[in-house]
C-alpha cells in the first residue's frame, strides 16, 4: 500500500517539473579567481587579437572532427563469461609436507604457495641449519620461486624466547 502512495506522489506533475528543468537556464562558467581575471584583462588589453581567435571557429580542425568514425561492439555478456570461467585449467597441487600438525583442512596446496606452518618450518630449519635449508633447497622442496624464497628469508624470522639468567640479568643495566 506505501508504494502506491510514494509512487503517485512521485509521478505527481511529472512532465509539467520536467518542463521547468528543462528550460531553466543553462549554467554559467564557474568565476575566475580575481587575480586570473585580472590577468586576462591585461593580456587581452594588450593583445586584442586573442579574444577573436578564442571566438574563432577553425574550419581544419571541424573537418578532422567530422573524419572522426567510432566502431564500438556490445561488451561480451555475461553468460559467457561464466562459461569461460567454468572452463579453467585445472590447477597443479601438492601435498603438504610434514604431518606432525593437525591440518585436518588442508587438503592440497597450490603450487607456488605454502601453508603457515610449512612457513614457520622452513623458517625454523633455515635459522637452525643454514648450510643445509639453502634457499635453492627450499625452492626445490616447497616448489616455490627463488625471489619469493629470498625475500621470505630476508624480511621474515620466527619467534624466538631468550631466557636469561641470573648472572645476565644482573649484567644488564636498567636505564
Amino acid at each position: 500500500m506505501g508504494a502506491l502512495v510514494i509512487r503517485g506522489i512521485r509521478n505527481f506533475n511529472v512532465e509539467n517539473r520536467a518542463e521547468r528543468e528543462i528550460s531553466k537556464i543553462k549554467p554559467s562558467l564557474a568565476p575566475r579567481h580575481p587575480s586570473t581575471s585580472n590577468l586576462l584583462q591585461e593580456q587581452i588589453s594588450h593583445y586584442p587579437e586573442i579574444k577573436g581567435e578564442i571566438a574563432r571557429k577553425d574550419d581544419k580542425l571541424l573537418s578532422f572532427l567530422k573524419d572522426v568514425y567510432v566502431d564500438s561492439k556490445d561488451p561480451v555478456s555475461s553468460l559467457q563469461v561464466k562459461a569461460a570461467e567454468t572452463c579453467q585449467e585445472p590447477k597443479e597441487f601438492r601435498l603438504p609436507k610434514g604431518h606432525q600438525f593437525d591440518m585436518i583442512n588442508m587438503k592440497s596446496i597450490p603450487k607456488g604457495k605454502i601453508s603457515v606452518v610449512e612457513a614457520l618450518t622452513l623458517l625454523n630449519n633455515h635459522k637452525l641449519y643454514p648450510e643445509t635449508w639453502t634457499a635453492e633447497k627450499i625452492v626445490q622442496e616447497y616448489q616455490l620461486e627463488k625471489k619469493d624464497v629470498n625475500s621470505l628469508l630476508k624480511y621474515f624470522v620466527t619467534f624466538e624466547v631468550k631466557i636469561f639468567t641470573p648472572e645476565d640479568k644482573k649484567a644488564i643495566q636498567s636505564k
